[in-house]
């Protein structure tokens, strides 16, 4: 189990930059909102 636990680690590790340096979002570009929408209903249904 340590050598899978130690390779997983390294993998982990490895991942962090692989695309480069982060660079910041750009200042004109739009962000968007959240929105969230939807219906949610709760209860019990009982048939006899």
């Amino acid at each position: 189990m340590r050598p899978f636990a130690a390779l997983a680690i390294l993998i982990t590790l490895s991942a962090c930059g692989a695309d480069g340096e982060p660079t910041p979002p750009s200042q004109n570009a739009v962000q968007p909102g959240l929105t969230i929408s939807g219906e949610a209903k709760l209860g019990v249904s009982v048939t006899r």
